[in-house]
């Protein structure tokens, strides 16, 4: 039911023919003739893939990565045995939506494996069909996480698993703490032990990590774009020096001071310290979950607690899309069958969640994960927001990443006021 290949052409085959002449009534003869049989070819042919040439489609052509590859094959195949349906597996690498605007109309998918961060591009350039979910599906799916495929307002994407960053705790150095004031003190507490500990181990480096450093940012009520009710996001309402913020943004100053943070911090340095015991804190995500799980260290993960506004991470949601192309192929009926109706299903979120070590985006699946550590960061992600999705996101992550190791350097920092307008201006400027 199913074929596993790089890349195929959708239809085959040319026609063609010699330069006899025939006779008036034997062409006339010969055209019926040939009606005919491509009637009896087609007929024959029902049910054969679309890239075959059949009368009526059948064929779904799904690009997934090698990582996927597995998984996304098993959910494919049981959806395509239960509706008659084939399926035509093509593996890509990562992100498969990068080769979307390049492709030839033959060997393009019908349904794409796609981070979510992409959906505006696709959304805007028209690559991708608007979907819509049922009353019921949306229920398993939390606002915030369909957030994430949406654009101007329309959903294009069918989230399916979840990363995000957690708070990690080496439950031997220190509790877990319950409030902010709590894991500044047990952090402070735990540095001045050794002149070789760290406060919280979160990485930076010379480049900087937004990502990594959004719990904090949030926390002090920063965001990046302003968002309407509907969800679409205004890239000339940046959020990154907002009043809130800037009203916060001497604590920045502070964790400075105390040694709190440091921009020094690299992901190396910040897994070396943890791993080593010379970190009680860990600000990481399920990529490290074998690492963590092999440690031989007692630990727990929960969300960075609240310090002035919720304390959540960037999430970074991947889930399928129907591409435009599947009404080319004349299987977009199909291809939102199995997008909308299956993929959103608990048992497949869950098979798509092993297999690639993330959270699923279903709650009901969410409930049924059995490895504690996935779980856990799942739960640290409650709340969470999306990356946002739309193109303009390209120009905050260096000045924003930057505004952090500025403020947070040590020695020399720069007041974090005056590095999180800056950043915001540069932002603006760029975005135009």
């Amino acid at each position: 039911m199913f074929q596993t290949q790089f890349a195929r052409p959708r239809s085959g085959g040319t026609e063609g023919g010699g330069d006899m002449k025939v006779g008036r009534r034997l062409a006339v003869l010969l055209a019926a003739v040939a009606v005919t049989a491509l009637a009896l070819i087609g007929a024959r042919a029902n049910a054969a893939p679309a890239h075959k040439g059949s009368a009526k489609a059948t064929t779904v052509r799904i690009w997934t990565d090698q990582d996927r590859k597995s998984s996304v094959t098993k959910v494919a195949n049981t959806w395509a045995a239960k509706t008659g349906a084939n399926v035509d597996i093509v593996v890509k690498a990562f992100p498969p939506t990068q080769d979307l605007s390049k492709v030839t109309a033959a060997t393009a998918p019908d349904v794409v494996l796609a981070p979510h961060d992409t959906t505006g591009a696709l959304a805007a350039d028209g690559l991708v069909q608007q979907i819509f979910l049922s009353k019921a599906v949306k229920k398993q799916l939390p606002a915030w996480v369909l957030r994430s495929f949406s654009y101007g307002g329309k959903l294009y994407g069918v989230p399916t698993q979840i990363e995000n960053v957690g708070l990690v705790v080496n439950t031997k150095l220190a509790k877990v703490p319950k409030t902010w004031a709590q894991l500044e003190r047990e952090a402070l507490a735990f540095k001045r032990k050794s002149s070789d500990n760290l406060g919280i181990a979160v990485q930076q480096g010379s480049g900087g990590d937004a990502y990594h450093m959004y719990p904090f940012f949030s926390g002090l009520c920063g965001y990046i774009f302003q968002q309407s009710k509907s969800g679409a996001l205004n890239p000339h309402k940046i959020g990154v020096a907002n009043p809130k913020f800037l009203k916060n943004a001497s604590l920045v100053d502070k964790w400075n001071r105390e040694g709190l943070i440091n921009s020094k911090v690299t992901s190396g340095t910040a897994q070396t310290a943890f791993l080593g015991q010379k970190a009680a804190f860990w600000i990481t995500g399920p990529w490290n979950s074998d690492t963590l799980k092999k440690s031989g260290l007692s630990f727990r993960i929960i969300q960075v607690p609240k310090i002035k506004c919720a304390s959540v991470p960037f999430l970074g949601v991947q889930g399928f899309a129907v591409t435009k192309f599947a009404s080319d192929h004349g299987v977009s009926s199909l291809a939102k069958d199995f997008v909308v109706n299956y993929l959103t299903k608990p048992s497949a979120q869950l098979d798509l969640s092993q297999a690639s070590g993330r959270y699923p985006a279903n709650t009901v699946a969410g409930k049924q994960v059995h490895d504690s550590v996935l779980a856990q960061f799942g739960r640290a992600g409650a709340g969470g927001v999306p990356m946002p999705n739309i193109p303009e996101m390209a120009s905050v992550w260096g000045d924003l990443g930057g505004a952090w190791v500025n403020a947070t350097k040590g020695s020399g920092a720069t007041p974090a006021r005056t590095a999180f307008i800056t950043a915001a201006r540069n932002i603006a400027a760029k975005i135009g």
